[in-house]
């Protein structure tokens, strides 16, 4: 039985997930959707967070220390559309990347497993019966 290689590993370990990161965010800040959230962004700090965050949930030994996820996107009211769109830029990435298809569906479950912190849109009206 061979060992067992984590998606860190897989993805070029740091430098890999750095490049993914930047690849990324060229995609999510060049999208007419989504550049607004980005607006004002200090975007080499978000690279770092970005990259920390991935580094630590894809089995590497960096430990990410920014804010909660669910506090850092609860003020941008992100919608649904929008969250799937950007997994759909990250999937892009990958697939750019030459990242196998197992590792894509290891990343969006664990990106997915984030939408509940990250989508926050609005509450539709309730009408008065």
């Amino acid at each position: 039985m061979g060992a067992h290689v984590s998606i860190y590993e897989v993805l070029g370990r740091e430098h890999g997930i750095r490049t993914a990161v930047d690849d990324f965010y060229v995609r999510v800040t060049g999208d007419p959707a989504l550049a607004h959230y980005f607006a004002g962004v200090d975007m080499g700090r978000l690279r770092q967070h970005q990259t920390a965050l991935l580094v630590q949930v894809t089995g590497g030994p960096k430990a990410y220390d920014g804010r909660e996820l669910a506090t850092a996107h609860r003020p941008l009211c992100i919608t649904s559309e929008d969250f799937d769109r950007v997994v759909g830029h990250l999937a892009d990435t990958l697939t750019a990347l030459g990242v196998d298809e197992e590792t894509k569906g290891q990343v969006a479950a664990a990106l997915g497993a984030t939408r509940d912190d990250i989508v926050s849109e609005p509450a539709p009206a309730r009408s008065e019966a």
